[in-house]
């Protein structure tokens, strides 16, 4: 199935709102359920989202499992997620939208006191160094050990959905939204110095273990969710759980991330 499709024929009638709570998102909120109308989250047909990316990322992680569609609309500073705002013709614009469909990964953590905690994130699993010595990690993909020790200020495992987030500022690569793959990239790597990373099969199972965690303990964080102290981290993506976001024509979340790609 491509990953972009139309979301006719559902019907998109019932509006519920997310706001990011700015004084921008709230006044837009006001006139647009002044103009449409309002539903429960539970009853609505699609959630509008009003904010900008990080707004975006917590509607979704609220919405997962519901299957409710989203159209943000830009009232933050980003907004690489949203479509621009504008109160008139929000119903034709629902309906003529197309849908992007994301899948979240799955990250199982187990902390140095052995417990043991699960989150999921839509950008981005990234692990961090929590003091000032270097991380030391070893990589394992689908069982099998690729690298014994990698010296770095972290490492990070993301979507093609966050391919262009805090993947792309570390200079890892841009994925093609429906592309079967995840960015598996080092942040400040130090030895393998030359290293960059990996382009790994969206199916693959990841396993990081922090070597000496005791010395040189590492934070794991699913989006906003952190977890410190830990001693082994489990990725992996959650195909049975797809989140759709719908754009304007020709503003898709494919034609964005290409855009990218071309520095526009």
């Amino acid at each position: 199935m491509p990953p972009t499709t139309p979301v006719a024929p559902r019907r998109l009638e019932r509006l519920a709102y997310l706001s990011s709570g700015t004084p921008e998102a709230e006044a837009a909120r006001e006139r647009l359920v002044e103009l449409y109308g309002e539903s429960p989250v539970t009853e609505a047909d699609v959630v509008i989202a009003l904010g900008g990316d990080g707004l975006m990322i917590q509607t979704l992680h609220k919405l997962m499992g519901r299957n409710i569609p989203v159209f943000g609309m830009n009232r933050g500073s980003v907004g690489f997620l949203m479509n621009d705002y504008r109160e008139e013709g929000l119903p034709e614009r629902l309906a003529a939208a197309a849908s992007s469909v994301v899948h979240p990964l799955v990250m199982r953590v187990t902390t140095n006191d052995g417990l043991t905690h699960e989150a999921r994130a839509i950008n981005e699993v990234s692990m961090l160094r929590q003091t000032h010595q270097a991380a030391k990690l070893r990589i394992a993909i689908d069982g099998q050990t690729r690298l014994e020790e990698l010296v770095s200020d972290g490492l990070l495992v993301a979507t093609p959905a966050g391919s262009t987030a805090y993947n792309l500022s570390v200079n890892g690569p841009i994925l093609p939204l429906g592309a079967p793959l995840m960015a598996l990239t080092p942040i400040s790597a130090f030895r393998p110095r030359r290293w960059r990373g990996a382009l790994l099969p969206d199916r693959a199972k990841v396993v990081i273990d922090v070597l000496e965690s005791d010395k040189r303990p590492v934070a794991a964080v699913a989006d906003h969710e952190e977890f410190r102290k830990v001693a082994r981290v489990e990725v992996e993506m959650d195909h049975a759980v797809g989140l759709t976001l719908l754009h304007d024509p020709g503003h898709s979340m494919e034609e964005r991330i290409l855009r990218e790609q071309f520095g526009a």
